[in-house]
């Protein structure tokens, strides 16, 4: 029987009144209650009732007390480094909002999730009201992250969808916060930019789900340093920059001093870490990354010129970027001035092993003759114009695919923040949205500064503006989604499912059916091409859309498909968008893939459950597609 709250005493069968039945809770101490209170399996419902029960809990149950701060720590771990210790904070309300957050990010990735299943996702596009409502909750930025990464981080096998519509979402804001820091980067004077920094920002945009920071780029970067300073050791024990701690600033004189510094760098780079240029994957985008350079030890001549940069400059020798054609360069005043004159410097090569040149040799370097202006030093910003332009030529050679769109767009909204008056490169923004078939409303604010910067461009901006304005009207009016029903007399050869694992009987690789048409729906020039002819059944056979597992999206034949023996993850960037869950032997198909395919579903079970879930009559194990109780037979065609 519970102790009223109020702690009246009552009588015994004898009449004497109980002293022990009569404690009452409320007359613990605060710190036994604060530990009651604290007991894993309580829950912030819990501790909001309690507090309701009388002022003695309502007091205990303080929104800065222990009992709050321990429901807020319990729930949401990851945020705790952002407080500070001795402080004291309202955990209740930090709680509340933080719950708030929780609610509206899952509302914003589950409408974002049916706005975008049939057009390509722009999450930026749709961000702007259910972030204004965030905003108004008054939560700190952090708070949108680590919902964010709590979806994420959730069982790996479900929430498939929730989990691609956050990540999406979790680039945008990560990179939105890192264009700010590079405009303020950008607005810093000359002298107080680094070319570290900028490339670190660099990389942190085009890499925003990566754990990339100045801070740990900089210690890898002291550690080469303290590497640089034993090998020198060993050569002058008395060398100036060995008295040098971290963050000194020093400049050496003295020219065989310099020299020292430099053949001690080269040694250590290139001969003890073997860092290198890389001559074999030249045009492969982590070789412009300074994090994946530090990790590969391999770059390109300009993600290598700033680690070596940096580094001479951290033991007192100071180096300047050159801008020089097809392959960047650094140089070495050799006079105690700086100097106009282009044969005072020696010119190293960071690609190239610390090779130094002079100006002459650099013109064999690149097989050209050059005017003087290309060995002037450049600045900061025409550095990291310089780094991303690379990257948007890796983007633009790049095969079409999401990925290759996706750094073509990271290294466009990069350079137009260092150049934002850049015809060329603002008309080729307008020209990749309006080819992706997003953000149309940003496509007409790109041309309307264009025509105010470059009226001669009159000609391509009416072309866009004309079809743009014609993609607005049709998004007004959307097509509504074709349904396809196994049972309709027009499908009745379509032999699979949405959601099963296949392999490819010719080719082997393991794919996931995400679509299929009754017969072959691509244009003459593809099946000419793809030798469609060439199969038994040619083009008049049922056709799958299929995500691979190399991350490919392919369309197969029917007679090439067949259920996989032992069904596995398919590991493609795109599976979030079409299914829910990975059940082990198939993918559930997510709501907006079932409204496509609404018979698909019923038909994947009784699959399933015919290919994997029968019991072989001897083993009492599952038997799988074109196994005896001997062995399992994966025939792939020649």
């Amino acid at each position: 029987m519970a102790t009223p709250c109020n702690g009246e005493r009552f009588s015994g069968a004898n009449g004497k009144s109980s002293e022990t039945r009569g404690k009452r809770l409320t007359d613990l101490p605060t710190e036994v209650l604060e530990y009651i209170l604290c007991f894993p399996v309580l829950n912030h419902i819990d501790i909001s009732n309690v507090s309701c029960c009388c002022r003695r809990l309502h007091d205990v149950c303080d929104g800065s007390g222990k009992v709050w701060s321990h429901q807020y720590k319990l729930r949401w771990p990851r945020l705790q480094k952002l407080y500070r210790q001795n402080e004291s904070y309202d955990w209740q309300k930090e709680y509340r909002t933080r719950h708030m957050v929780c609610l509206q990010i899952q509302r914003t990735v589950v409408s974002i999730s049916k706005r975008f299943f049939t057009e390509v996702p722009c999450v930026g596009q749709v961000l702007g009201d259910s972030f204004t409502e965030i905003e108004s909750l008054g939560a700190p930025e952090h708070f949108c992250e680590d919902e964010l990464l709590s979806i994420l981080n959730s069982d790996r096998r479900k929430s498939l969808t929730l989990k691609y519509y956050a990540k999406k979402i979790l680039y945008f804001l990560r990179q939105q916060n890192i264009l700010r820091n590079l405009k303020a980067f950008l607005e810093r004077p000359p002298g107080e930019q680094s070319a570290l920094e900028g490339a670190v920002l660099v990389d942190q945009y085009c890499n925003p789900l990566a754990d990339v920071t100045l801070e740990s780029i900089s210690a890898q970067l002291n550690d080469i340093t303290e590497k640089v300073k034993k090998y020198l050791r060993v050569k002058n024990a008395s060398h100036p920059s060995l008295r040098t701690g971290q963050g000194d600033c020093m400049v050496l004189e003295d020219f065989e001093l310099q020299r020292q510094v430099v053949c001690a760098l080269n040694a250590v780079l290139y001969d003890q870490l073997q860092y290198k240029g890389n001559e074999c994957d030249y045009y492969n985008p982590l070789n412009s990354y300074i994090h994946q350079v530090l990790l590969r030890q391999t770059g390109i001549p300009i993600s290598l010129s700033v680690l070596y940069m940096t580094l001479a400059r951290k033991m007192g020798v100071l180096l300047e970027p050159v801008n020089f054609p097809n392959h960047f360069l650094l140089r070495w005043c050799q006079r105690q001035a700086s100097s106009d004159d282009i044969y005072d410097y020696v010119y190293i090569d960071a690609f190239g092993k610390g090779k130094q040149l002079t100006a002459k040799e650099c013109e064999y370097l690149i097989r050209q003759q050059v005017t003087a202006d290309y060995y002037s030093s450049i600045s900061t910003n025409e550095l990291l114009l310089r780094m991303v332009g690379n990257l948007l030529n890796i983007g633009k050679r790049g095969e079409g695919n999401e990925k290759s769109y996706q750094l073509l767009r990271d290294s466009l909204d990069l350079y137009l923040t260092i150049d934002p008056d850049n015809v060329q490169y603002l008309l080729l923004q307008a020209r990749l949205y309006f080819h992706l078939g997003i953000w149309p409303e940003k496509v007409l604010d790109i041309l309307q500064h264009i025509q105010a910067l470059d009226p001669s461009q009159h000609g391509a901006v009416g072309y866009l503006v004309q079809h743009t304005l014609e993609h607005i009207q049709h998004k007004r009016h959307p097509i509504e989604p074709e349904v396809k029903r196994r049972s309709a007399p027009e499908h009745s050869q379509v032999q699979y499912s949405v959601g099963l694992v296949m392999k490819h009987k010719r080719s082997g690789y393991n794919c996931v059916i995400y679509g299929w048409d009754p017969k072959c729906t691509m244009s003459q020039e593809w099946i000419t091409t793809m030798r469609v002819h060439q199969l038994s059944n040619g083009a008049n056979q049922p056709f799958y859309n299929v995500l691979v597992q190399d991350g490919t999206c392919r369309y197969a034949a029917q007679e090439n498909l067949e259920p996989h023996s032992a069904p596995l993850e398919i590991a493609h960037p795109e599976v979030g968008r079409y299914f829910t869950e990975f059940a082990d032997t198939h993918y559930i198909a997510n709501e907006e893939l079932q409204t496509r395919y609404p018979e698909d579903t019923v038909e994947t079970q009784r699959a399933v459950q015919e290919l994997y879930h029968t019991q072989t009559p001897n083993s009492g194990h599952p038997a799988g597609p074109g196994t005896d109780h001997h062995s399992q037979n994966a025939s792939m065609a020649p």
